[in-house]
């Protein structure tokens, strides 16, 4: 039988911005493999590459050289409306901002991504409060963010990123905005969902002991990859 390809392949990724003395390569060169199912935080510090790397892998930005295989398919080549079509089904975006839309109920933003699916209302309804049940919050369908936690408020913005049933889950600094209890909690969904449902996560944080709920830690510095390591998962000691 054919070996499945791996989620996510950086063959010799750069990225420069500018031109000359005002060039800036915030990658330079870079290989990485994600497998399926995978746990992996990416570090480094301020300039080192890995937003930028978490960018191209969201399909919100592109190489300026190198090859991003996205579940085998090159995406360099790839016109605005096929990126946008891979966001739209297969990628689930946390951001440190919770982004959700004030005046609105935690049911309707989860259900905002089926929205533009094209899924019939009954069907957003019911997946959206199967997503909030499952970051813990049934029965607040119909708070709006004011009426949420920070934490709360990141949990909806968990559920808006899964409910699509996406092939990898991005979070850039999810815990960034939250307190030390909340983050836990917050990663222990996060955990739960990469354990129990074989969701990828890909995770941007600058806080160790956030990183460590990951199974892998890659740390960029200079555009570059510094160290690639196997760990073993904080919900797992």
């Amino acid at each position: 039988m054919p070996t499945e390809r791996p989620l996510i392949e950086f063959r010799s990724v750069s990225k420069v911005y500018g031109a000359g003395e005002a060039e800036v390569r915030a990658l330079d060169g870079v290989d990485l493999t994600i497998e399926r199912g995978a746990f992996v935080a990416i570090m480094g510090p301020s300039g080192s590459g890995k937003s930028t790397a978490m960018n191209i892998m969201g399909c919100l930005d592109t190489p300026t050289s190198g090859d991003y295989l996205f579940q085998g398919v090159g995406v360099r080549g790839l016109d605005r409306d096929e990126l946008t079509l891979i966001r739209r089904y297969l990628i689930g975006f946390v951001f440190q901002g919770f982004n959700l839309l004030a005046r609105t109920s935690a049911l309707d933003n989860v259900a905002l991504p089926l929205v533009y699916k094209g899924i019939p209302q009954a069907e957003r309804t019911a997946r959206a409060a199967k997503a909030l049940a499952q970051v813990g919050l049934a029965g607040r369908e119909n708070h709006t963010p004011a009426q949420l936690s920070g934490g709360q408020q990141q949990r909806v913005a968990i559920a808006r990123a899964i409910v699509t049933g996406p092939a990898v889950l991005l979070a850039d600094e999810p815990t960034g905005n939250l307190d030390t209890r909340i983050s836990r909690e917050i990663m222990e969904i996060i955990s739960r969902l990469n354990r129990d449902s074989g969701l990828t996560v890909i995770m941007v944080t600058h806080e160790e002991d956030i990183a460590a709920y990951a199974q892998r830690v890659v740390r960029f510095v200079d555009g570059r990859i510094e160290s690639d390591r196997s760990t073993v998962p904080a919900h797992a000691l």
